[in-house]
């Protein structure tokens, strides 16, 4: 590698090879790479390094231990650290959650170079967030994707709720997030979803080939070219992104949400109260 970043986080790396490829790395396969609020932050550190970085042409996203991301760490809601928690107050807890969208997602979306995931297994959650605010998406056949929001009681975040409408429109949007069912990869590429799906003996070498494809393109090229297509897309982000931050944190202080967080690593299955 030609350059390692430091992310502040045991359980993230950030790493920029010889080709110009930045790998951002999720190292937490005890727990599906759930994420913490220091490898949220890492992820953020990596992109704003990366995108003014001469050496990084092309950003990949993934994870490690044959999984992409579970989300949020939900054992941690359940023990009392609720999504709508933490020791911050009320607005500047939302103010907070907004900035990390907006430099996580956020980012991804607006970066002026091509953004990768290339997901190994599966991704729910705030982790399908931010595999849908990349660019492109390469994944093992093996691999499944769901929102899972509903199921602990949660309205959705990252922009998990804008990526998606444009991929699949609202009325299917809607569907997977009222109905958060576990999607296999074969329908998730007939949705549009993800761009391609491979096996696992081609899995590493595909997303790396598009990379380094992608790193050699033009980068001038790319960046209008992204930006013109961003601009295409009708809809403000950053509006859904306030609205996410704002709705999310409302639902992690509900009792639903800890219920069905509690429900969660007790296996079994919540009851809502709506309350």
């Amino acid at each position: 590698m030609a350059r390692t970043i430091d992310t502040g986080s045991e359980h993230l790396t950030a790493e920029v090879d010889d080709a110009g490829v930045g790998v951002i790395t999720m190292n937490r396969p005890e727990s599906r790479n759930a994420m913490t609020a220091a490898m949220t932050a890492g992820i953020a550190t990596a992109l704003a390094d990366f995108e003014t970085a001469a050496d990084v042409r092309c950003i990949v996203l993934t994870g490690a231990g044959g999984a992409f991301c579970a989300g949020g760490d939900v054992k941690g809601f359940a023990a009392g650290d609720g999504a709508g928690g933490g020791s911050s107050s009320w607005d500047a807890g939302v103010h907070e959650q907004r900035l990390s969208h907006k430099a996580t997602s956020g980012a991804l979306f607006g970066m002026p170079k091509p953004t990768l995931a290339a997901l190994p297994g599966p991704a729910a959650g705030a982790g399908l967030s931010l595999a849908l605010a990349c660019d492109l998406r390469i994944a093992i056949d093996t691999a499944v994707i769901t929102t899972a929001f509903a199921r602990v009681g949660l309205a959705g975040d990252y922009g998990g709720t804008w990526f998606l409408t444009q991929l699949v429109g609202p009325a299917k949007a809607k569907e997977l997030y009222f109905l958060p069912e576990r999607m296999d990869m074969a329908t998730a590429a007939d949705l549009g979803i993800v761009n391609k799906v491979v096996s696992a003996d081609e899995y590493e070498a595909t997303w790396r080939d598009w990379a380094t494809r992608l790193a050699s393109g033009p980068p001038i090229a790319y960046r209008y070219m992204k930006e013109n297509i961003n601009r295409s897309v009708t809809g403000d982000l950053m509006t859904c992104l306030e609205l996410e931050s704002t709705h999310h944190r409302h639902t992690g202080t509900t009792e639903d949400h800890m219920e069905a967080s509690k429900a969660f690593v007790d296996k079994r299955e919540p009851v809502f109260k709506g309350r």
